[in-house]
């Protein structure tokens, strides 16, 4: 039996020392393993948001700007890439164990979307007339059975005062869902009503990204009394998509750039700072503060 388990420890010695002896041997251009899980797990969600978005990557110049932007996040070049990747798959057992690490990240980062979005699901089954007319919720599901047509929002001036601290405030959200060629009226508009004048600022919803409205506390000689927002789609078919309305904020503006650099899932927003409603931005995986959970694919 001694003999047996000494036989066992040998081999276990030689594997380890085989492992060891290989990764002291890297080259130098060849990204150290931790370097290579994490990278590899921004690539596998960026091939899979390319796949899964194709009206955003609908050419291999977006799609090779976006993969590009994925090493730059992790101060690697695509040479690096190609070169690592080749020295780990000709070690195979070592590439079979990163890969399973990775994987493993996928999943378990599949099940945390999902439990947020099933804790929503079933916040979205609150019956709405026993929530205060200024209650936002963080993610809104327009599929739901209990859904509306949209959601909206009313503050008085008390409720202001407490969400805007400074003069100037954001009502913003992004969107996922929205499929190509989509032609129903989706819409959103800000109400800001002072004690003699009422400005209103509309915006139309057609594609992926995050909107914004903003306005004031404060306009020449007059004070803001009451602000009303909505967000409404209306679909011809009779068949409601499944769209998402997510990241829905109103605040201070300043508040609102300190909340998006503590997003964990910030998912149409770059580098902390909200989008522009006509820009036209790529979004970024991971370490680059975006993320799309329908992308991920079972690999």
């Amino acid at each position: 039996m001694k003999s047996k388990k000494s036989v066992a420890y040998f081999f276990l010695f030689i594997l380890l020392g085989g492992l060891a002896y290989s990764c002291q041997n890297r080259p130098k251009e060849v990204l150290n393993r931790k370097q290579m899980e994490r990278l590899m797990y921004d690539v596998y969600i960026a091939e899979a948001t390319m796949e899964n978005d194709y009206q955003n990557f609908n050419t291999p110049e977006k799609k090779e700007a976006y993969i590009n932007k994925v090493f730059q996040a992790h101060k690697a070049t695509q040479a690096q890439w190609d070169t690592s990747l080749s020295w780990y798959s000709d070690r195979i057992d070592l590439y079979l164990k990163m890969n399973d690490s990775v994987k493993a990240r996928l999943q378990r980062a599949r099940q945390e979307i999902d439990a947020m979005v099933a804790q929503q699901t079933q916040g979205q089954q609150i019956d709405p007339a026993l929530l205060p007319p200024s209650y936002l919720p963080p993610v809104y599901i327009f599929s739901m059975p209990d859904a509306k047509r949209g959601l909206r929002f009313r503050l008085d001036s008390s409720e202001i005062s407490s969400k805007v601290i400074g003069e100037d405030f954001l009502f913003t959200f992004s969107t996922i869902g929205i499929p190509p060629r989509f032609s129903s009226s989706f819409t959103s508009l800000l109400t800001m009503v002072y004690s003699d004048t009422t400005i209103y600022r509309f915006q139309k919803i057609r594609e992926n990204k995050t909107y914004e409205l903003t306005g004031s506390k404060y306009i020449p000689g007059d004070t803001i009394t009451e602000i009303r927002g909505f967000i409404h789609l209306q679909d011809s078919t009779g068949v409601m998509p499944h769209i998402q309305l997510y990241n829905i904020f109103f605040g201070d503006i300043q508040s609102a750039v300190l909340e998006t650099d503590t997003l964990k899932m910030g998912l149409d927003t770059l580098d902390g700072e909200p989008l522009n409603p006509d820009s036209t931005r790529l979004p970024v995986p991971d370490s680059m503060n975006s993320f799309q959970p329908d992308s991920i694919q079972e690999m």
